[in-house]
């Protein structure tokens, strides 16, 4: 069985939109994980904007990277921009994402839901893709 991780700092926003988005996707049998190196908590407007296209990621939790079985991850794909991007111990394939933390808007709860909203977006396509090019089968 093949295995994607996504990580970011603290597992709050970008990872976990990417795992959602992710998991209804992946071709079955593909296993699905997020994971931050400073775990936090599920931030609201990633669940609310998920929950805008029909994924219901209201039950997630933010987990470390020690949560996740490194010898099922075939793929690690790092998802950090301006900081400093949590370390995959496992062997994997590993990727990088460049988004900015929508976490880290300022600003009116509308212009932290554009924020995530963009993420959202940019995720879809890049996962779109990667599951296109079949690099886990």
């Amino acid at each position: 069985m093949k295995g994607i991780l996504f990580l970011c700092v603290a597992n709050s926003a970008r990872s976990q939109i990417a795992e959602g988005i992710a998991r209804t996707l992946a071709p079955p049998g593909v296993r699905i994980w997020s994971a931050g190196s400073r775990p936090t908590s599920v931030r609201p407007e990633a669940v609310a904007v998920l929950k805008e296209i029909g994924i219901d990621i209201s039950r997630y939790r933010s987990k470390a990277v020690d949560d996740i079985p490194a010898n099922e991850v075939d793929v690690a794909i790092t998802l950090c921009a301006e900081e400093e991007c949590p370390v995959f111990p496992g062997k994997a394939l590993r990727l990088h994402w460049s988004l900015p933390d929508p976490a880290a808007v300022v600003g009116t709860e509308e212009a932290a839901l554009t924020a995530f909203r963009k993420t959202r977006d940019e995720l879809v396509q890049h996962i779109k893709t990667f599951f296109s090019q079949k690099l886990v089968t």
